[in-house]
């Protein structure tokens, strides 16, 4: 284990040229003294590491040090294969380079080594689309990846309602969320993100933007992710539910949050094991349509006129369910028991 954290330090620092004990922690998943540590290890070994003091100092490599670890377990080559599934990065234009890079990858592996692409292929197949959506990707998403990759202004023309609009930006990244494309852009100093199957035209400008490396897209993402949401669900429902409302209620709420949150707010269950939630939806009918999943395993509080037409439906179906059904004989097309066409049906 200490072995393969030794390796990631010199690579990191390969790689980067200079960081902190701090951002090696970081990335290293250990505390700053184990960096110390392992810092001394490597300089008694022979690696060329030390510190670099001041302000912006850190740990680096001697004079352009480049390590010599070329092995490669059998899991890290099948796992570089990965990143070569059909799909996005097919879809951004990219298939040839992920081509060209597999190739120097499988030159550069020993002939034990050399089926990993096939046994990646053999196991893993990458369907990124969601159910009943087109397949095919954006018509503009190649042009706004290469603009993305060489960080060149692009000037977009977009659908927004039953008009187009025309936006000047920095495109700072793609993001892939079931099965759809979205560009996040720096307009002025506030960021925006679009839809790629709404961008309807896209004109990339000879200037390069200059990029804000503070710039996290996995962490703007997931901001702007959560608080769409949270803004979608706007209306509360309160509801008893039972132990197995409760495990069918987890696959029904929108998001996981709705139902850790409401679940953690809701106290201790009663004598019977039924927990009182109250939980956000967008709205009154969405909430009807979801609850009603549930049947009887669900008791609607409030709103008022929510539990009243759950009453309803009820009433209907103990009306449906009253008297048994009527005998309407065997469905068209089949024979009843006994008078098949060998008349010995029953007799096996």
């Amino acid at each position: 284990m200490r072995a393969s954290r030794l390796i990631s330090l010199v690579l990191l620092l390969q790689s980067r040229e200079t960081m902190t004990a701090a951002e090696l922690a970081r990335e290293l998943e250990v505390s700053e003294r184990t960096v110390y540590r392992d810092v001394l290890a490597l300089s008694a070994a022979g690696v060329p590491v030390y510190a670099d003091r001041g302000r912006a100092g850190g740990y680096r490599l001697l004079g352009g040090y480049r390590t010599r670890l070329t092995g490669l377990s059998r899991d890290e080559a099948e796992a570089l294969f990965l990143a070569g599934l059909p799909g996005p990065a097919g879809d951004m234009g990219l298939a040839d380079a992920v081509a060209a890079a597999e190739l120097k990858v499988l030159a550069a592996l020993p002939p034990s080594l050399r089926d990993a692409p096939a046994r990646t292929g053999q196991r893993f197949h990458l369907d990124v689309p969601g159910w009943f959506r087109e397949s095919a990707p954006p018509p503009r998403l190649a042009e706004l990846a290469g603009a993305v990759w060489r960080d060149r202004t692009v000037e977009l023309r977009y659908r927004r309602g039953g008009r187009e609009v025309t936006r000047a930006l920095a495109p700072y990244g793609l993001v892939l969320k079931n099965g759809v494309w979205y560009l996040v852009g720096r307009v002025g100093d506030g960021w925006r993100t679009y839809r790629v199957d709404r961008v309807v035209d896209v004109e990339v400008g000879p200037e390069r933007f200059d990029r804000d490396e503070r710039f996290d897209l996995g962490e703007y993402w997931r901001e702007q992710a959560g608080a769409f949401l949270r803004d979608l669900l706007r209306d509360r429902v309160t509801v008893r539910l039972g132990p197995a409302g409760l495990r069918v209620l987890r696959h029904l709420v929108d998001a996981p949050f709705v139902y850790e949150e409401a679940v953690a707010a809701a106290g201790r269950p009663d004598g019977q094991g039924r927990l009182v939630l109250r939980l956000p939806v967008e709205s009154v009918d969405v909430a009807y349509a979801q609850l009603l999943a549930l049947g009887p395993e669900v008791e609607v509080l409030a709103p008022p006129e929510l539990r009243a037409r759950f009453a309803e439906a009820a009433r209907r179906a103990a009306a449906l369910y009253a008297d048994p059904p009527p005998d309407t004989g065997p469905p068209r097309g089949v024979d009843p028991p006994g008078d098949g066409p060998s008349g010995d049906a029953g007799q096996r």
